[in-house]
């Protein structure tokens, strides 16, 4: 009973600390596109703390866990380094939730609700990318209400002034080509957003397709309180399926 009551109270604090620090990031993240560093560094800490007290505590039923935080970890410069994650303070969130939730909670035997074989910083990362992945339902949707269906643009994006794109947080979905041709582009590494548009305008180019910079955060912080909840959406929807 005392071993429930310590496990029960860990996990409350792993989701109030989660839930915290990843809403003040969203907060940030939505008015700056930036989230301080020092956010993770609490995290981490704070997670490693944690862990050290349960493992005076209660200690671990499956230590072997405890190899997603350098997995999860390394995932996370991989997926930053091949730009599948834009924000280095996306891949630092995911690296920092790695060691303050590498367990999976057990919150008065209810939640989450649907278990899950996968381990649970994945299942965090599952559910974000799961909801991130309806933006591009939506973009297509307002494309459709602007009549501007023109793949792979109108699932990535949508159509917008160059002066409006130069006040707001875009990045531009073309380019000019050295002779002269709009082409399509999704954020390479070499791509000043600044002399591009500039390009644009000598041109006398006036709208062009851009995507949001859409904050990851708010996702993560969607998905860090489903899995503590719901649990494992993929793996749930696959079990309804098969």
């Amino acid at each position: 009973m005392i071993e429930e009551n310590i496990g029960f109270l860990l996990d409350i604090i792993r989701l109030i600390v989660g839930v915290l620090i990843l809403g003040y990031a969203s907060y940030t993240d939505i008015k700056t596109r930036r989230a301080s560093n020092m956010l993770w560094i609490i995290m981490a800490t704070a997670g490693g703390f944690l862990l050290i007290i349960q493992y005076l505590t209660i200690g671990f039923n499956n230590p072997l866990q405890l190899l997603m935080i350098p997995l999860m970890i390394g995932f996370a410069y991989i997926l930053f380094q091949l730009r599948l994650i834009f924000g280095g303070a996306d891949a630092k969130a995911i690296m920092a939730l790695s060691i303050l939730a590498p367990f999976h909670p057990t919150i008065n035997n209810e939640l989450p609700l649907w278990s899950s074989m996968m381990p649970f910083p994945w299942i965090i990362f599952s559910n974000s990318i799961i909801l991130f992945l309806i933006i591009p339902l939506a973009l297509l949707l307002y494309n459709i209400a602007k009549h501007d269906l023109e793949l792979p643009y109108c699932l990535l994006g949508y159509k917008m002034s160059i002066d409006k794109a130069k006040k707001t947080f875009v990045w531009p979905l073309e380019r000019i080509t050295n002779n002269g041709r709009r082409r399509f582009v999704y954020m390479p590494k070499d791509f000043d957003i600044e002399e591009e548009l500039k390009e644009f305008e000598k041109r006398k180019i006036q709208k062009i397709w851009v995507t949001p910079k859409i904050p990851f955060m708010i996702p993560l912080l969607i998905g860090f309180i489903t899995s503590f909840t719901l649990g494992d959406i993929l793996f749930h929807l696959m079990n309804s399926i098969i």
